[in-house]
């Protein structure tokens, strides 16, 4: 499928509500993929060879006369293969081993649980914010943290980031949950029939990371003339939109944003915090929902700080 054929999102083609993509993308299944033996170096080595031999010579994404001799390489190798893959179609075999890698890893690293994490009553105590005590402040990978829902600060063409190893969100999260979250967004995109729209949200399901959902959301992009009322609308918008689709799932009662537009697409951090921190309690206190707890992600020390110094200004 080619993006580009797509009409543009200024407003010609509303977007789609879940209950038109919903069975498509097998939003109410679990991902009934598990396996409980960590997997041997010989059989991750082997896994990965095998992976690399389908995207090569089987899909033809590489003209690679040798595969680098050690496992690390071969690993990187993959995850840019991967990175630049379109979707289409994935076979048993090929499905199996990348599940069993993925798993594999995620459940070697160290995984955070979201419950368990401090609240911002607790941790700034000094916030006169309407319920601190369903709020929380995070650094760390999002891409590690058990919760239902993390949100992807993903493109307008929602397929994930395809620049290989780029160390973007959109990039983190598609290498981390596996080619079928590329394949959903792609069921979306050709259901919607035109690119996502700025402040709209979808959700797939999270198949390898540690989470059950995914929430993708389109920020807005800033550029040189700086941030404009309607720019802040829109960044408030995603947060809504995002809400708003997990309020319809029962099951979604923990969800986590990172920093939506402020990377590449340039919005200014304590700006961004701000806005995500306002309209995310303002959403809790006049929505009816399931939403215990909400996460505000950050990665870098920057955006720690930006959060933290907003909580502390804020009062109901």
């Amino acid at each position: 499928m080619i993006m580009t054929s797509y009409r543009g999102s200024g407003g010609i083609a509303p977007g789609l509500e879940l209950d038109q993509y919903r069975r498509q993308v097998e939003i109410d299944d679990p991902y009934p993929f598990e396996f409980r033996n960590p997997l041997r170096a010989a059989e991750k080595a082997a896994a990965v060879t095998r992976l690399l031999d389908r995207l090569i010579h089987g899909e033809g994404l590489a003209d690679i006369g040798e595969l680098p001799p050690d496992y690390e390489s071969r690993r990187r190798l993959l995850r840019g293969l991967l990175n630049i893959r379109p979707p289409g179609p994935l076979n048993g075999a090929f499905l199996h081993d990348i599940d069993r890698l993925l798993h594999d890893e995620t459940n070697r690293g160290e995984i955070v649980n979201g419950g368990d994490l401090p609240t911002v009553s607790d941790t700034i105590p000094t916030c006169r914010l309407k319920n601190p005590d369903r709020l929380v402040l995070w650094k760390g990978d999002i891409s590690r943290l058990r919760v239902d829902a993390i949100v992807n600060a993903a493109n307008d063409q929602l397929l994930g980031c395809f620049q290989p190893l780029h160390n973007c969100i959109d990039n983190v999260i598609h290498s981390a949950a596996g080619p079928q979250l590329r394949q959903d967004c792609r069921t979306i995109m050709e259901i919607q029939q035109h690119r996502e729209k700025t402040g709209d949200a979808k959700i797939t399901r999270a198949y390898n990371l540690p989470s059950r959902f995914v929430l993708h959301t389109v920020g807005p992009i800033i550029g040189e003339g700086g941030v404009s009322d309607f720019q802040r609308h829109q960044l408030a918008s995603c947060y809504r939109s995002c809400l708003a689709l997990a309020s319809q799932l029962p099951d979604i009662k923990t969800i986590a944003f990172p920093c939506i537009s402020t990377g590449v697409f340039n919005f200014p951090r304590v700006m961004a915090a701000e806005i995500a921190i306002q309209t995310v309690t303002e959403w809790l206190s006049h929505n009816r929902h399931h939403v215990e707890r909400v996460i505000f992600n950050v990665y870098l020390q920057e955006d720690l700080d930006g959060y933290t110094q907003t909580f502390q200004r804020c009062n109901d």
